[in-house]
């Protein structure tokens, strides 16, 4: 395969060449998928509300609920992270002195509107809601033991950021052996470069990047 002349590129252009020549086999469906949806909170989602928040596809959230849908058929796990502090934000570490502006990580407070859930998203009782601190929904958390519990091998991620929590959970995933895919249209960041640049990243080293249609195409062949 001719090496891609990449210097000039927009990270836009540069991620539709990777798509359109991936140069590493895919991972793949395994048998028992679960969806984990990342941070679908309104410190991220509300883009009148917070500066914080962003958009890539305007259809991001129904996308997601379209997914979530496909998986209760099946009786497949589906997973809500967010993430809150404590009034202190000590709980959010080193990462939490990071910044100290208004808008910033440690000043989403447990029952603060950032940390509400996007009224779009169509969280059901049956779902699971997981508190979480750091970027990767695996960390300090108990979602390991729980996809292990529910013989889950691949892992469906959505939400945000590309760039921060969907790329290292792509990579704490792959890490613990889990097939790994994120769907284009239902992850988001702050700006195209981050971005695109991410999605391309993550579909050459740890993950499977695929649309929608592909998305839900592949989980109609799960017996529910």
């Amino acid at each position: 395969m001719p090496v891609m002349e990449t210097s000039s590129l927009t990270a836009r252009e540069y991620w539709e060449q990777v798509k359109a020549r991936p140069n590493r086999a895919k991972f793949g469906f395994g048998k028992r998928p679960a969806l984990l949806n990342i941070d679908v909170q309104r410190a991220y989602t509300d883009l009148d509300a917070f500066k914080t928040a962003y958009q890539t596809d305007p259809r991001q959230i129904e996308y997601i609920n379209r997914l979530a849908v496909l998986f209760r058929e099946r009786k497949l796990p589906v997973i809500w992270t967010h993430v809150a502090y404590l009034p202190s934000a000590e709980d959010a570490g080193v990462w939490g002195t990071r910044t100290d502006t208004v808008d910033s990580l440690q000043n989403i407070k447990h029952g603060s509107e950032r940390a509400e859930f996007d009224p779009r998203a169509q969280i059901e009782p049956s779902d699971i809601v997981m508190h979480k601190r750091m970027a990767s929904p695996f960390f300090e958390t108990n979602l390991w033991s729980l996809l292990t519990f529910h013989h889950i091998d691949t892992l469906i991620i959505t939400g945000g950021s590309t760039s921060g929590c969907v790329r290292a959970c792509a990579i704490d995933s792959l890490s613990r052996g889990f097939r790994t895919t994120v769907v284009e249209e239902c992850v988001a960041d702050k700006h195209e470069i981050p971005h695109f640049a991410n999605l391309a990243d993550i579909m050459l080293k740890y993950a499977d990047v695929e649309s929608i249609a592909t998305v839900e195409e592949e989980l109609r062949k799960v017996s529910p």
